[in-house]
């Protein structure tokens, strides 16, 4: 079996110390195969945020995927947003902001919806439509097919559709076809699992909530993701990790088993 953590929204520069910890002992106890982060890894894009960012990625000791989100992207030094927006996030975290990773059972791409032009809304385009596709159609029979993104591919809520991503009807119908079974994100901080409708095959989102930072929604907390993909007889299961403030730890609040198309 196949482990993945998803870390979404830590925003660090604003981290919860305990909760840095309960998320540790977590990691530990998963060991899992892969670590997504998947955006707003920090506050304001500083140095020392992703390198505290970064620190925390290491203590896990596991393979990672960091792609960047809004808040990555530096917003009151306004020369380097337009000059060097990345800088910061390549020199802990590499210099693909479209990183992947492969294993026998596992394919995880990573696509950059920031766009420094904008302050918070992603975007996908044409071209990142077609790249995906066309690592998708030549995925493995075993491997689940992970697309991660920051913004949300899909909403559950009127008011969170300024939020979802641009360009993200074209990105579910070709990723669908070409053979995705889930696309990750965070952004707003709001922890679901959903099918997409109207595909050509089974495709899920699944967003997850802010991992370690004080900035929670009303009523829900610090969140982590944890799939874990059976590839022998096709099973995926998402589980929902809230931190528990009483107990300073991290619970399983809920499990959701997905129906996957595994025909291709």
């Amino acid at each position: 079996m196949s482990v993945v953590l998803q870390i979404s929204d830590p925003h660090f520069g604003t981290e919860v110390p305990e909760v840095v910890e309960a998320l540790a002992r977590l990691a530990s106890a998963l060991g899992p195969d892969l670590v997504v982060l998947s955006g707003d890894i920090t506050q304001r894009a500083r140095a020392r945020q992703f390198e505290a960012a970064r620190a925390f990625t290491d203590r896990i000791g596991a393979p990672l995927l960091a792609v960047p989100g809004n808040h990555d992207i530096p917003l009151m030094n306004l020369w380097a947003r337009l000059t060097r927006p990345y800088s910061h996030h390549c020199a802990s975290f590499g210099e693909s902001l479209e990183p992947s990773f492969e294993n026998r059972e596992l394919l995880v791409l990573g696509v950059n919806t920031t766009r420094s032009r904008r302050h918070k809304n992603g975007e996908v385009d044409a071209a990142q439509v077609r790249r995906v596709s066309d690592r998708l159609s030549r995925a493995g029979t075993h491997q689940l097919r992970v697309v991660v993104v920051h913004q949300p591919i899909e909403v559950k809520r009127p008011q969170d559709e300024p939020d979802r991503l641009i360009g993200h009807a074209a990105a579910q119908h070709a990723w669908a076809v070409a053979g995705a079974d889930i696309v990750m994100g965070g952004h707003i901080h709001l922890p679901y699992v959903m099918p997409l409708p109207g595909l050509a095959r089974p495709m899920w989102a699944v967003q997850a909530g802010t991992a370690v930072s004080s900035r929670v929604r009303r009523g829900v907390p610090n969140s982590v993701n944890v799939l874990r993909w059976s590839a022998g007889d096709g099973t995926c299961v998402v589980e929902q990790w809230d931190h528990a403030g009483p107990k300073q730890a991290f619970e399983l609040r809920q499990a959701t088993r997905l129906n996957m198309a595994r025909n291709n």
